[in-house]
């Protein structure tokens, strides 16, 4: 704490007077304060100090929140960093309703947070904070509180994942800040693990001065604290989050690509511990990304939003995972695929995405939770992804460097394969043996997804009897709407997966083309069963408007990356009942 002799002679109504709810969020710091008791004892604070990443709230409830901010110290301040707390109904703070104080120490890199408690349900609260040493203040910073049962008609959420710095402007975020969610749902890949030049990289990245710092991949705790504070600069994602509260889970790259429980595909042996780089990473996380669990190696955890939606955040990645499959290691030659060998791997009912703790608790609340809808936050898609095997060649080698050649393969390919789809769908009798093949020889897409682990998600699609079910999901870069349904083909509910903030999509495999991606989306809207909509191209997010009667949602998209704008175009409608 400051002592009486270095405290600055800051009052209430100098706080008030430099805090504001910023619409640019923007945040206001002293380039040099002078504070002193007396005008014998003036003590004068240099440097860029203050709150520069902002304010932000995380996990309501209906009666509490998270209230985070981190402070950079002054050039001559020394030691923890003692800060106040206020919470107001209004942004003016005539009333407060809640304060307090706490510490910003070197050991969580100087952030902090506080749960907020006592507070009422569904009601906007602002709140703020304050050096009490050095008078630094910060933006003043919006939330809500989470519904009461019976209190209200409709809950509306943004959902968003995959946020590349590299890969240009964060346009999506600024579209949500003015969106009119009542929360928004990060569905992780809240940050990249990948090095300068890495990927992301593009033609706009270093004009926009967005290459990633530290210049080396991640793989320590200084270093991913140095990547969160970059990625927590951006002027946009500091307005959303000094607007809206976050509910969030990690995906794989806040650790490394494809992570798994105790190893990933972007972990190499010569990167040292990956047990010491994965608990860095979690602790980083909690430090910029607060959640309200006992366990920080355990996220999955559960919001009511009155006895509308009970929404259930998910962790597929780290707790229970078991490291993926991949097809190329049942090719025993050019051509030769064993596919009994596989097949027997894939089904092995023991294979988990989610552990047996977690499972066991995500069963439960999906066969006795009384809410209208239950609804997943999964970082990665649980509908079934299952395409002609021919065609998942050629996407795998459109993956290794699309060619001219290559794409007129595939896209010829595809024409193939859905003209003999729309016949099968037909029931046309002229289909041989042969074309019926070509089109029902199919292979799970994705093996990162719950498609690698058919019979856990068996399991959990099982305990969601009264088909109320929602997925919301991340992870690919791109846009998805399909049908969620059990080996039997009973429909338990959908899944409304959102592009990503930044990170390219299924357009690298396509070069760009926008003939290819057309094609793409339209036969494989054809090809895979449960799908109904596919964008593989476009950056955005998901907002999803749940009622008693309905969840509605929305594809948003942002016109470009690399110029700032948060216009949006709406790309897609669905309605689920």
């Amino acid at each position: 704490m400051a002592t009486s002799a270095n405290r600055p002679g800051l009052n209430r109504r100098d706080f008030l007077k430099n805090t504001a709810l910023l619409s640019g969020g923007a945040v206001l710091l002293p380039a040099m304060l002078t504070g002193c008791d007396d005008d014998n004892d003036p003590v004068r604070y240099e440097g860029d100090f203050g709150f520069r990443e902002g304010v932000a709230s995380f996990d309501p409830t209906q009666n509490s929140v998270l209230l985070w901010t981190r402070y950079t110290p002054a050039t001559n301040e020394t030691g923890d960093a003692p800060l106040r707390w206020e919470l107001a109904e209004e942004a003016g703070f005539g009333s407060i309703k809640a304060s307090g104080t706490l510490t910003a120490t070197p050991a969580t890199d100087y952030t902090a947070w506080v749960d907020a408690t006592g507070l009422a349900p569904y009601k906007n609260y602002y709140y703020r904070f304050r050096n009490e040493r050095t008078g630094a203040t910060s933006v003043v910073g919006e939330t809500r509180t989470l519904p009461a049962n019976g209190q209200i008609s409709s809950v509306k959420l943004a959902v968003v994942s995959c946020a590349n710095y590299q890969a240009g402007l964060f346009n999506v975020y600024g579209a949500v800040a003015e969106s009119g969610a009542d929360a928004v749902v990060h569905l992780g890949d809240y940050i990249y693990e990948y090095g300068a030049g890495g990927y992301g990289t593009n033609a706009d990245t270093a004009a926009l001065n967005r290459a990633h710092q530290p210049a080396g991949e991640i793989l320590t705790l200084s270093d991913y604290r140095t990547r969160y504070r970059q990625y927590r600069s951006d002027p946009q994602l500091q307005r959303l989050h000094q607007r809206k509260a976050f509910i969030c889970v990690w995906d794989d790259h806040e650790l490394a690509n494809d992570a798994y429980l105790d190893g990933a595909e972007n972990h190499q042996p010569n990167e040292g511990s990956f047990e010491a780089r994965k608990q860095a990473a979690i602790q980083v996380w909690h430090e910029y990304l607060p959640a309200r669990v006992a366990d920080k190696t355990r996220i999955y955890r559960r919001f009511e939003f009155g006895n509308l939606v009970n929404l259930l955040m998910l962790d597929t990645r780290l707790v229970g995972r078991q490291k993926q499959l991949s097809l190329g290691d049942y090719f025993s030659g050019p051509g030769v695929f064993n596919a009994a060998a596989f097949g027997a791997a894939w089904l092995n009912p023991g294979r988990s995405i989610l552990g047996s703790e977690q499972r066991a608790w995500l069963t439960n609340q999906l066969s006795s939770n009384p809410a209208r809808w239950q609804v997943l936050g999964s970082q990665v898609l649980l509908g079934k992804m299952y395409i002609p095997a021919e065609l998942l060649v050629l996407v795998a080698q459109l993956a290794a460097g699309p060619t001219p050649a290559l794409l007129a393969q595939y896209s010829t390919v595809a024409g193939q394969l859905a003209t003999i789809k729309g016949r099968l769908l037909a029931a046309d009798p002229t289909l041989t043996p042969a074309e019926r093949a070509r089109v029902e020889t199919v292979l799970p897409y994705n093996l990162d997804a719950w498609d690698g682990y058919p019979a856990e998600r068996e399991t959990v699609l099982a305990a969601a009897p009264r088909a109320n079910l929602i997925s919301l999901a991340g992870d690919t870069h791109n846009a998805w709407y399909s049908d969620l349904t059990t080996s039997t083909g009973r429909k338990v509910g959908a899944e409304f997966a959102t592009s990503s903030v930044s990170s390219p999509g299924f357009e690298a495999l396509l070069a760009g083309n926008a003939a290819a991606i057309q094609g793409f989306e339209q036969s494989n809207q054809l090809l895979i069963n449960d799908l109904h909509y596919l964008d593989a191209s476009r950056r955005g997010y998901l907002e999803v408007e749940f009622t008693a009667s309905a969840a509605n949602a929305q594809w948003k998209y942002v016109a470009s990356l690399s110029t700032a704008s948060t216009a949006t175009t709406i790309g897609k409608t669905a309605t689920e009942a």
